[in-house]
């Protein structure tokens, strides 16, 4: 077995843009091979990989699945091992975000928000539990500040987050010894591309922070590389990432 085959192997959710791109970059530079999840990106997620190929060949795959479709969660799974052969890591960051008002929210809109939030990362960790235990391994969740605080406007993603948050201190219970469980929770990072934050909200947003500016996704990955592989001795944890904003939020 050669060095390229011991390389840890990472299941990044939601990977082929914005945050979850820079996760699966940063992990990669860190000597990870990556399986890219997509569900609709196929054009970016095979871009991303085709970059990492070019840093190292054999070290990226992507794959495509619906996370609210359960069959295609261990279709998911299942497809990284036959890829690589085993798996070290998964972080679950694939994620739907919008507003649901009180008196107008369907069950198409509940089952979205906790589907893609909460659902999914309990059934994507108990499909990789049995790889991730053989190897060792690790979960990282991305919550948000706003399972702590509710976000005005967002009830179910607000409860969705929540329920991941406590999902991570379980999973980091059922899991030990051999697999450690931790999330970090952003906060304002990116903007929305729909326009759901207005100018004015993002400034009034920014002001609440103690450090006065949007963060990066390079913030959120930095963290997520620090949790997969340089915290041996820490679990059932959530980090939050959010210029200090939920110090006094």
């Amino acid at each position: 077995m050669d060095d390229a085959d011991r390389a840890p192997v990472v299941l990044v959710t939601g990977a082929a843009r914005r945050v979850g791109a820079a996760i699966a970059r940063r992990l990669h530079r860190d000597g990870a091979r990556i399986c890219v999840h997509y569900r609709a990106g196929a054009d970016d997620a095979r871009r991303l990989v085709a970059e990492l190929e070019r840093q190292r060949s054999g070290s990226a795959h992507c794959v495509a699945a619906d996370l609210l479709d359960l069959g295609a969660i261990d279709r998911l799974v299942s497809s990284c091992l036959a890829r690589f052969g085993r798996l070290d890591g998964l972080v679950n960051n694939a994620s739907s975000f919008f507003p649901t008002a009180i008196g107008a929210t369907d069950a198409h809109a509940w089952d979205d928000l906790v589907g893609s939030n909460l659902r999914a990362p309990f059934f994507l960790s108990q499909a990789a539990a049995e790889a991730l235990t053989a190897s060792r391994g690790a979960i990282v969740n991305i919550v948000d500040i706003h399972a702590e605080r509710p976000l005005a406007g967002y009830p179910v993603y607000s409860v969705a987050k929540a329920g991941l948050a406590g999902l991570t201190r379980a999973l980091a219970l059922e899991l030990a010894p051999e697999v450690r469980v931790n999330g970090v929770s952003p906060g304002a990072i990116v903007w929305p591309e729909d326009g759901q934050f207005p100018p004015d909200e993002r400034d009034r947003i920014i002001a609440t922070s103690l450090l006065k500016r949007v963060g990066s996704p390079q913030d959120v990955a930095d963290v997520v590389a620090f949790l997969m592989f340089e915290a041996p001795y820490v679990t059932g944890q959530i980090l939050a990432v959010d210029g200090g904003r939920s110090a006094y939020l």
